[in-house]
């Protein structure tokens, strides 16, 4: 996988406080753009973006959340970046899921009765996760520290962007980053569906916490393990265990924890 290639940022100037002194500096600040989706002439939705992969952007989030079901069924994306305006074409649109869209849904989690999907297509289109794949310990770190430490080159000079990657035995075979954090899991999967890629023996790694609205995007993409830089929220504890998900976060050079399903991370693939 090529690293350092995805930027999007601009220089601004500012004035910094350091050594107990003003000045005049120059920064790197990270690119934001308005989105916004137009599916066979319907506008459907505006999204906040980084103004890179937006084809794949667009992909993933229109398969993860119901309204076209197959890549095949999308026939046409025309992005007009300078507008913010993107025109999609489609054979089968799923009506009942495009007019959904933030709908409300309020459903029991994890036989406690608790509020458990927010939207009413999170309802339809999540997946439970019956993978038997094992993931290596040595590889959670090895893999996070890359994606961490190396593989964003616009986060190293901004600062402002989460990141996220497919990995496969330890190595990231798919990356990407965005201002917004649910756009990377969007992102990805667009890009996984365009490459054919399996994924139910594959982990993900991404620079922020799992929140239920992340742990519903590995849901919807298939994955049967997470690993995150910070901590989980309860919410989303209680779906990954409803939905097969193995939860890793709270990550260090040498440490992790396993939160849910950890009979998937092993210290070898020959020994659990």
């Amino acid at each position: 996988m090529e690293q350092g290639k995805i930027e999007a940022i601009q220089t601004y100037e500012v004035v910094q406080f350091k050594n107990n002194e003003f000045s005049e500096s120059n920064q790197m600040i990270s690119e934001e753009m308005p989105l916004t989706i137009y599916l066979n002439g319907k506008e459907t939705t505006t999204m906040l973006c980084s103004p890179v992969d937006q084809k794949y952007l667009i992909i993933g989030f229109l398969i993860s959340e119901g309204m076209v079901q197959r890549l095949e069924d999308i026939k046409e994306v025309v992005i007009q970046e300078d507008d913010g305006l993107v025109h999609v074409e489609a054979d089968i649109v799923e009506r009942e899921s495009t007019e959904g869209y933030l709908r409300r849904c309020l459903t029991t989690c994890c036989g406690r009765g608790r509020a458990g999907f927010y939207f009413a297509n999170d309802h339809k289109t999540t997946k439970h996760i019956d993978s038997k794949a094992r993931f290596i310990a040595a590889d959670i770190l090895k893999s996070t520290a890359t994606l961490l430490h190396e593989a964003s080159a616009t986060h190293s000079k901004t600062y402002g962007v989460h990141s996220g990657a497919i990995v496969e035995n330890g190595e990231l075979i798919s990356y990407s980053e965005d201002i917004g954090r649910h756009n990377i899991f969007d992102k990805l999967y667009g890009k996984c569906l365009e490459q054919n890629m399996e994924l139910e023996d594959k982990m993900l790694v991404f620079s922020g916490r799992i929140s239920s609205e992340i742990l519903i995007k590995v849901s919807k993409m298939g994955i049967p393990c997470v690993v995150a830089k910070s901590v989980p929220t309860t919410l989303a504890l209680g779906m990954a265990k409803e939905l097969g998900i193995t939860i890793v976060g709270r990550m260090r050079c040498d440490s992790f924890c396993v939160y849910t399903h950890p009979e998937r991370i092993v210290l070898n693939k020959h020994k659990s």
